[in-house]
């Protein structure tokens, strides 16, 4: 009986082991790189008059609504990315400022780093650095958190204005 299931066994592992098939897989990996802010929409930021002569201004409350989430996928060998903030224009006497703080959420990767604290001018300064091949996670809570802020930089230079719209404008690039 041994001698039969031998065989059987033999005979079996033979045709098994000489019957194979070979198929390719094309694999692509497109490079990828998409940035947005979240949540949409916009918010106002509003300077306090004094209420007793010989006082200044009081700024107003840093706004820490707004996420960056990306999504990076390098070349190989390519460039890590950064992130640049600029504003359409400058107000005289206000500093407009934005800081990112360090990546949370549910992303992965080699996220980026801030640059930290940033004056922000009509010239993009860098606010993110090191971005390899990754992703944030998507909307509030995910990616990098901004605290955006004002502040008088020259009281000299200052100017009564009511709803004067500036727009930071992001931008991933290598």
């Amino acid at each position: 009986m041994k001698f039969k299931e031998s065989i059987i066994c033999l005979i079996f592992c033979i045709i098994s082991g000489t019957v194979s098939s070979q198929t390719l897989v094309s694999i692509v990996l497109p490079v990828v790189t998409l940035l947005d802010i979240e949540p949409t929409g916009n918010f106002t930021l509003n300077f306090t008059a004094p209420t007793e002569a010989g006082q200044t201004l009081t700024a107003p409350a840093a706004n820490t609504t707004k996420w960056i989430n990306y999504t990076s996928a390098i070349a190989s060998g390519g460039l890590t990315r950064r992130i640049t903030a600029s504003i359409n224009q400058v107000i005289p006497g206000i500093n407009i400022r934005v800081q990112a703080a360090a990546a949370s959420g549910s992303g992965g990767g080699t996220l980026g780093t801030s640059s930290g604290l940033v004056t922000l001018s009509t010239t993009a300064a860098t606010i993110i650095t090191g971005i390899g091949g990754a992703f944030t996670g998507n909307g509030v809570n995910n990616g990098h958190m901004l605290t955006i802020s004002l502040a008088v930089n020259t009281f000299a230079n200052l100017s009564a204005r009511t709803n004067t719209p500036v727009i930071i404008t992001y931008t991933i690039t290598e």
